[in-house]
């Protein structure tokens, strides 16, 4: 039995022991239910997790006078954790393809953003390219990793879903936006509202326990995109990565990164879909 049966095996048999409780009223349905959403979501994000479980210990336990270098050993530590997703079919091959896909572009911005000082990387390394090191890649990897597992978690469906080239030119102008914006006029807001024109009557269906429920998929983005966001003030404290006001002492990212966060992640939720093609719900 692979390690993937037996967690499934687990929790199926957690999830009986619970039933008969979770039956007896609706409060204690709706507590189970709660708790279940958690618990899905925390599944679904087991790749991030790891990673910044791996950059918070590192930073409080890494010997500064150890031979490796501490974003070194994240590197190696990284690539471990994804071929261990891999061999204990956690994630499949067709996904990571995708997330490797989103890590490369992830690193292409991350070079481009180094040169024009929007944030750095205060420690030292041998595994990096042009000053980033190379287990970044696997920070946004780790977004299109929570994505592709949460679609297959909660049985993901959409209602009204837009042509997917709208999706993909949306998609397409916030990477270049990234790189642009530093010589001519920053497109972000038109982004904004262009998203919100395609995804404004979209449906996500998903299913917790036994019920399909549906809420708006532009609620689901920004949910998403704030979770980003709580991760990356997670990580800089970490010192992953420091932006230069924080330069002389950490403080919470601003929350208007949210926005980054939020184009990057539309970024991510499109390459997915080459995956998992967005399954449309029957029209309600």
């Amino acid at each position: 039995m692979t390690l993937r049966s037996r967690i499934e095996s687990a929790l199926a048999g957690l999830e009986a022991r619970a039933r008969p409780w979770a039956e007896r009223s609706p409060w204690q349905r709706r507590v189970w239910e709660f708790a279940l959403f958690w618990a899905k979501q925390a599944w679904a994000c087991l790749f991030g997790i790891l990673m910044l479980a791996l950059l918070f210990s590192t930073h409080m336990l890494w010997p500064h006078d150890a031979q490796l270098a501490r974003y070194d050993f994240m590197v190696l530590a990284s690539v471990a954790i994804q071929i261990a997703l891999l061999a204990t079919k956690l994630e499949r091959w067709e996904e990571a393809l995708v997330i490797l896909i989103f890590h490369i572009t992830g690193t292409v911005m991350e070079i481009y953003k180094i040169a024009h000082g929007s944030w750095f990387y205060p420690e030292p390394s041998v595994l990096r390219i042009m000053g980033v090191p190379l287990f970044s890649g696997f920070m946004y990897a780790s977004v299109g990793s929570y994505i592709a597992r949460a679609t297959r978690l909660f049985a993901i469906r959409y209602e009204r879903y837009p042509p997917l080239w709208s999706t993909w030119l949306l998609a397409l102008l916030a990477y270049i936006n990234f790189f642009s914006h530093h010589y001519v006029i920053d497109i972000r807001l038109g982004l904004f509202v262009f998203s919100a024109l395609i995804f404004w009557r979209t449906r996500l269906f998903h299913t917790i326990d036994r019920k399909e429920r549906a809420i708006p998929l532009l609620a689901v983005f920004v949910f998403v995109a704030f979770l980003i966001w709580g991760a990356e003030n997670i990580a800089t404290f970490a010192v992953a990565w420091i932006y230069p006001s924080q330069a002389d002492g950490w403080h919470p990212v601003r929350i208007e990164k949210m926005g980054a966060w939020y184009l990057l992640m539309l970024l991510s939720f499109v390459l997915v879909s080459m995956v998992h093609r967005p399954e449309r719900a029957a029209h309600r």
